[in-house]
């Protein structure tokens, strides 16, 4: 028996991998619930490029292409409607000073509008899908680490009243460690990130964490192995975790910690802002919920598009409410 769904995407085109969700929208009693029916995730790792050259190469913009022609392909088997989509990229694409000639590439040979978005556009999104996680009269660090930026959000009492973005990532540091840069080179960005956490998280009274991104999400199923996946994660604990992984060599990453190559050079670098971020916060504990900039365009896409899903169902509830599925954690 077939039974229609109708169906949101969203391709969050990040400096170390492109990733794509197709979620179903989901009605019963007056409620409305966002459920993951694909998750595609391919490390095309346009950071390599830009962080080290300022451009995207000819041969990775091939395989961007093709792996977009291949979402296209894929949204239509799931009958996405053509504005039921979005696409964003962030600090790679708009570090790249070929960035705008790329996405207009994209747009006349694939007809996908590519969104390149800055550091206080891709907060706001994950904001839509944090925000209905808090507690009231808890004061929060929200801790977003991707290849190429960090981003920091303060919640007081459920209420963003802090963020900044910082051009320090995963893939930013690990070629700045490789190319021999010393701790002090890049001191002055890693100084300004420190006096900032450190007085917003004195200011409004932080007293957790939470963190959102692959390297994170990771981290955590690591560390938290056997003892369930919905309790904070310890300090204490990623800091172990951490030391253990950095005395592994890439093949032993690889082959007994079961990590993706395009996981293993990286998941230390991120680790360390992390960990870093939550000593300058005073941050004992850590929630890592399996949500990012994807579940934050889908959230945006179906309150866009609420009155059209409600005339599908032809019911009336009182309001755009909705629930992300958030683990499992994303499949490697």
């Amino acid at each position: 028996m077939h039974f229609p769904l109708l169906k949101l995407a969203a391709i969050d085109i990040g400096s170390n991998a492109v990733r794509c969700q197709i979620s179903a929208v989901l009605h019963h009693e007056d409620r409305y619930r966002l459920k993951r029916v694909e998750y595609i995730r391919y490390p095309l790792r346009l950071g390599e490029d830009v962080f080290a050259t300022g451009r995207i190469s000819e041969a990775k913009q091939a395989k961007f292409i093709k792996f977009l022609h291949a979402l296209r392909l894929l949204m239509e088997v799931h009958d996405v409607a053509p504005n039921h989509y979005l696409i964003c990229a962030t600090s790679a694409m708009r570090t790249a000073s070929n960035g705008p000639e790329v996405a207009a590439r994209i747009e006349r040979e694939l007809g996908m509008l590519v969104n390149v978005i800055d550091g206080q556009a891709e907060a706001l999104y994950i904001n839509r899908v944090i925000e209905h996680l808090l507690e009231d009269n808890k004061h929060y660090l929200h801790i977003d680490v991707g290849g190429g930026s960090t981003e920091f959000n303060i919640y007081y009492n459920r209420r963003k009243v802090a963020s900044q973005s910082f051009e320090v990532g995963s893939i930013r540091r690990m070629q700045q460690e490789e190319a021999g840069l010393s701790t002090e080179a890049m001191r002055e960005t890693w100084q300004r990130m420190e006096d900032w956490v450190s007085e917003n998280a004195r200011r409004f009274h932080v007293t957790r964490a939470i963190g959102t991104g692959g390297n994170i999400n990771k981290i955590y199923s690591m560390a938290q192995a056997g003892t369930g996946l919905d309790k904070p994660v310890t300090r204490q604990r990623i800091a172990e975790l951490l030391e253990r992984i950095t005395n592994m060599s890439m093949d032993e990453r690889v082959n007994v910690a079961l990590l993706n190559p395009d996981r293993a050079d990286v998941i230390v670098p991120a680790g360390h802002i992390y960990l870093s971020a939550m000593e300058w916060a005073d941050a004992q504990h850590m929630f890592v919920p399996d949500i990012g900039l994807k579940d934050g365009m889908l959230q945006t896409l179906f309150e866009e598009h609420f009155e059209e899903f409600r005339a599908h169902d032809d019911h009336r509830p009182g309001g755009p409410t909705t629930t992300i599925q958030s683990r499992p954690t994303e499949t490697e």
